[in-house]
Parts: structure tokens; sequence; C-alpha cells
């Protein structure tokens, strides 16, 4: 073998080892703006987690350059799922984990959007059991408008090829069947991991989330809403925890998730930890998250900076070094 060989090789071995290397933190030396959640995405062609991977398989139905308006939506029930919300003929509609609602924005373009056609936002309307405040429209990358609910852009899948069918549930671990609300339907009619609702709001939130703080930007939060945190004296390669003894008094270990409870975040950010004590805890890009006892009710984010070592999260799992003025 050729020394030029020998040397390639081992450059690209020590490449794939530096990047599967938990918490490697490459982005670090990139930009440290926060962007919005599920804008700094793997390309999708690439990223098979994004919507299946699957979308040469499935055939849309008609031109997906005009699908059709979905009418007066309804509401269908499922055994497994409860509430779902449907267009006029039945078909199913789905949400994105990688699109955000706060502003809309769809993140399903190109052949993302061949097997998960966007549900047009004109011609539609409410039937009962659904809020028609919730009904709103977001300006696709090709100028053409989308129905949101709730601020979520809607979907159809295009491997639904009967009325009341769900095929695309779960599907990469991105895409849901809408509840009525623009929420992942969910059977007990609230989305898994369950807790507090938004502010001002009457729903639950998913285990992981994200909201936008006024001053701190957009932030993640647990299934009860509660305000994340990352402790600079923790190490995400090799992951551990340096907040232990009296630490744990104040700060606690927040309780993992599931990959698919997740909302606004990469769930490929999404791990636990196993902690000497035995009990897990939920981690975001290999850095520890945690809750601060100090924080009275849902949203409140008096942890930020404390000791100069606590930091809220952003999406991504980097720390927000903004004050709180």
């Amino acid at each position: 073998m050729r020394k030029w060989q020998s040397a390639s090789i081992a450059v690209t071995a020590a490449a794939i080892m530096l990047t599967t290397a938990c918490g490697a933190e490459q982005s670090e030396s990139q930009s440290t703006g926060v962007q919005p959640a599920g804008q700094a995405d793997t390309a999708y062609g690439q990223d098979q987690g994004g919507y299946g991977g699957d979308y040469g398989g499935a055939e849309p139905q008609g031109n997906p350059a005009k699908p059709k308006p979905a009418g007066q939506l309804m509401i269908s029930e499922n055994k497994k799922l409860g509430s779902v919300l449907a267009d006029s003929e039945g078909f199913t509609l789905y949400r994105f984990d990688k699109d955000t609602p706060k502003p809309a924005k769809s993140n399903c373009d190109g052949d993302c959007a061949a097997t998960w056609p966007p549900v047009p936002a004109s011609d539609v309307s409410s039937a009962a059991g659904i809020d028609p405040s919730l009904l709103g429209e977001v300006t696709r990358s090709d100028g053409t408008q989308q129905l949101t609910v709730a601020g979520w852009p809607m979907y159809r899948y295009a491997k639904d090829t009967k009325p009341w069918q769900t095929k695309g549930e779960g599907v990469g671990g991105t895409w849901f069947a809408s509840a009525p609300d623009g929420k992942k339907a969910s059977a007990d009619g609230a989305e898994a991991g369950g807790g507090a609702g938004e502010a001002g709001g009457n729903g639950n939130l998913a285990g992981l989330s994200t909201v936008n703080d006024p001053v701190l930007g957009e932030i993640l939060r647990d299934g009860k809403g509660r305000t994340l945190y990352r402790f600079n004296k923790d190490s995400a390669w090799p992951m551990k925890s340096n907040c232990t003894g009296a630490c744990l008094d104040t700060w606690k270990p927040a309780k993992p998730v599931s990959k698919n409870d997740v909302e606004g975040v990469d769930p490929k950010l999404v791990n636990k930890f196993t902690r000497p004590d035995g009990t897990e805890q939920l981690s975001i890009d290999c850095w520890l998250l945690y809750t601060y006892t100090g924080d009275e009710k849902a949203g409140d984010t008096n942890g930020q900076g404390v000791g100069g070592a606590w930091f809220v999260v952003s999406p991504d799992g980097k720390k927000i070094t903004k004050s709180k003025g």
C-alpha cells in the first residue's frame, strides 16, 4: 500500500471517530447565533430520519404541484390515536417535528413534499369541534399558501390511499397525525409527556419542546413547561455530571424522554445518561439537562447565569449566555 493511501485512510478513520464521538461539539467553532428550531438540519436527501427515507417508494396521488384543497375539515376517532384531524374526504392530516409553529415555517420541500403533499390554505373551513381561530396559513418557499393549525403546517401522506388510514403516524420519528387543536394526536387527548400547558392555552406539552422567551430567545423546556438548564462544570465527552451531593438539592436532573416525544428539537440530539446512583438523565447533544428549584412556575428562568455556571439551552443543545437584564 502506498504511503499516501495509508495517510488518506488514517485521516478518514480519524474523521469518522471524531464525528461519531458524543459531544464533540464541532459546531462550537461555527456561528453561535441561535437559529429557530428545525432550520439547521441535514439535507433531506441524506437525512433518512427526516421523513422516513422512503419517499421514492410512495407515489403521490394526482399532480403534487396542485394538491386538493382540504374543504371542510373533519374529526375521525382512532382507537390508538384518539381524535384525528382529517380533510373533507377523510384523509388524515399530519404535522412535521422539523417545522416550526412560532413563526410558522415548513421545512418539507422537494422530494419530501412529494411524499407529504402540503395541504393548501384555500377552500378550507372548520366543523364542530375544530376551533376556526386555530386555522391559518404559511407561505412556502415556492410561494404557495399552506394550511396551518395552531401554527403547524399541515400535510397528507402519499401512502394513505384510503380515508381514515394513518400510515404516516410516527414515520421517521418526526411525522405525526394531527389532533383537532394542532397537537400530536394521542388516545388520551394529550400529547405524550404531559404536564403543564402553554401559557394561556389548554393543551399539554411534549416531553421536550421549545418556547420563545422574550429576552433569552428559543429555549428548551420539559413536559411540565419548566425551563431546562446545563451546567458548565459537566462535560459532554465523556458525558459526566459534576452536580452531585448538595448540588442536587437545587438542580434536579431532567428525566429522559422518548425521541418521539420531542417538539422543535432534532430527535437525533436527544439521549440519556445513567448517573452514578443508577438513575437516568435527559441529555441534548450530550449535555445533561436539569430543572431549577428556584423556578416557581412554568416559564420561569430564574436559574439563568446562577454562579456563572448555569445557563438555559437552545434547541441544538448550546448554552445561551444572554443576561436577563
